[in-house]
């Protein structure tokens, strides 16, 4: 055999190992007691918390050879731990430890004319396989959600992000330990080797479930194209912020502003800013000049570039362009339906928001855009599962089948019937 044909057979064995392990693990959460999931969640946070100068000095790390790597400041953004970020994980874990648990929540009940009680009742989905790449609170998100919705999950974080995901597992381990769960309930892939992604990608011999990947275009669409499991497709935000002539223009400045400028590498910044035609001479300039007074590059359509001196020309591909960086598209448009029309051509189908007084063109908007998250008078930027009330996310989904837009403890779930009787046959 092979030196590379051994490494293969390596490979395979421990992630086919991983998944027996991960099914093993789900059969026992599917009963938990929900006061153990709860106990583990909280003993992770405390865990995250103890160990916080550990998981800043492996952060440390993967940005040291990240920026060796010249890599990006928007992909920097995304992987760097702080304090204040370390907070948020540990209050998304909290959050989620309080939310009800869904294993076994009854979503409908109803009685037929022959007296038959049927009942549709929450259940988990059972193995999940978590595919991201930078950021490496994704590893916290995921654990927290899948350990409450009662299932198991197999994380394969990015190569630069190995060191903060490791050390933040470490953490989780550590609260399923301490609540007498099974510590292989939430297990990271142990080796950067790109192949373990096709190995999870093929369901590691039936055990994985569902597969959720969350980064850019060409994961999602390796996903999608090879996985012979289901998919959560969470594409890319192409996210949309559009200014009607009815918006109150200090508003609009600053939602804009937010919307595209507090985090530009995450996937609900808008990326294309849209204005109706009647409020260009009112709101244009002065949300434009907030923008590059914060340091955004703006490309524009010809009526911009003629108003705005710093524009450049937009080109058909910035239309269909995720950033992810301090740039944006800006388009005049005729009227609401117009924004509606380019909305539905480009859009990623995950957020849009509209800025509006007229209660008329809230409707329209609200009623004929199909993306996964819509939003009246608020920044893109709370298309987050935190935002919801979630506790976290596993990711935004764009599809429209199971779950769509932020994937929490109740889209984790799939669901069963229960039909009670009294002896009833059928005729």
């Amino acid at each position: 055999m092979s030196a590379v044909t051994a490494l293969e057979t390596d490979l395979s064995a421990t992630m086919l190992e991983l998944g027996r392990k991960a099914r093993a693990a789900a059969d026992t959460l599917a009963f938990a007691e929900p006061e153990k999931k709860t106990a583990a969640l909280v003993a992770a946070a405390d865990a995250l918390d103890t160990r916080r100068d550990d998981l800043l000095s492996a952060n440390a790390l993967d940005m040291q050879a990240a920026e060796t790597k010249g890599i990006s400041k928007a992909f920097l953004d995304r992987l760097k731990l702080t304090d204040q970020r370390i907070d948020a994980m540990i209050e998304g874990l909290r959050t989620i430890a309080a939310l009800p648990d869904p294993v076994g929540a009854v979503m409908a009940e109803w009685t037929r004319p022959n007296g038959l009680v049927m009942s549709r009742v929450r259940t988990p989905l059972g193995v999940i396989g978590v595919i991201f790449e930078s950021r490496p609170n994704v590893t916290a998100d995921a654990g927290a959600l899948t350990l409450k919705s009662g299932n198991a999950v197999i994380l394969r974080g990015g190569s630069d992000s190995v060191n903060s995901s490791r050390a933040i597992h470490a953490c989780l381990v550590e609260g399923l330990k301490s609540a007498g769960l099974p510590e292989h309930a939430i297990q990271i892939v142990p080796t950067t080797d790109r192949a373990a992604v096709g190995e999870m990608l093929q369901g590691l011999g039936g055990t994985i479930d569902v597969i959720v990947p969350r980064g850019g275009k060409t994961l999602v669409a390796r996903v999608e194209a090879e996985a012979r499991v289901p998919v959560f497709a969470h594409l890319e935000g192409i996210c949309h912020t559009y200014i009607d002539a009815s918006a109150d223009r200090d508003m609009a400045v600053a939602v804009t502003l937010n919307a595209k400028m507090r985090r530009t590498g995450i996937c609900g910044a808008t990326e294309t800013l849209l204005v109706h035609g009647d409020a260009v001479d009112t709101h244009l300039k002065p949300v434009i000049a907030a923008l590059i007074d914060k340091g955004c590059e703006i490309r524009g359509d010809a009526r911009v570039q003629s108003m705005i001196p710093e524009a450049v020309a937009a080109t058909e591909e910035d239309w269909r362009t995720e950033y992810e960086d301090s740039i944006i598209s800006v388009k005049v448009v005729e009227d609401v339906g117009a924004a509606i029309a380019h909305i539905g051509k480009y859009s990623s189908h995950h957020t849009e928001a509209i800025i509006a007084e007229d209660p008329k063109a809230v409707a329209r908007f609200f009623n004929e855009v199909d993306s996964a998250i819509l939003m009246h008078n608020v920044s893109t930027q709370f298309a987050d599962g935190g935002e919801f009330g979630f506790g976290g996310e596993i990711g935004i989904a764009t599809g429209k089948f199971h779950a769509r837009g932020p994937v929490g403890v109740e889209q984790l779930c799939t669901f069963k019937y229960l039909v009670r009787g009294t002896g009833q046959t059928r005729p």
